[in-house]
């Protein structure tokens, strides 16, 4: 499994985590990173608006030639976004991210010390989302 780096994008699309998993990204700026998760979540609600068969939560998985966007929204409007690599089967990364999800509730969420919406700075949420990602 080729995971290379996990986001966390706010409700109102800032970017609150980042982590690489891998030395191969091109390093962003946190302005860059700021503008993607802004554009993510933009393309994101536009896209829960386009389905003509009713009602969508929007985009799940985006995809290229080199890298795949697998996107989980909660009941809360937070996304968590997952790059990997092409051959990433949805069913990995969909069970990558759940178990990222229940770090966060735990982890983040149950932290008294945590302002909501915010930059996460959870050593403990960041050594659990490094021991369910195990960078190749």
């Amino acid at each position: 499994m080729a995971i290379f780096a996990l986001w966390v994008i706010n409700k109102a699309g800032g970017l609150v985590y980042q982590r690489n998993f891998t030395d191969g990204l091109a390093p962003l700026s946190s302005n860059d990173a700021l503008v993607l998760a802004g554009t993510l979540h933009g393309i994101h609600a536009i896209t829960a608006k386009l389905s003509p068969t009713g009602s969508s939560s929007g985009c799940q998985v985006i995809e290229s030639e080199t890298f795949k966007l697998h996107i989980l929204l909660t009941a809360t409007g937070t996304k968590f976004v997952l790059l990997t690599s092409p051959a990433e089967l949805q069913a990995q990364a969909d069970s990558v991210l759940r178990r990222v999800y229940e770090a966060y509730a735990d982890g983040v969420m149950k932290n008294p010390f945590q302002t909501p919406e915010m930059p996460i700075r959870s050593e403990g949420f960041d050594a659990r989302v490094g021991a369910i990602v195990k960078p190749a």
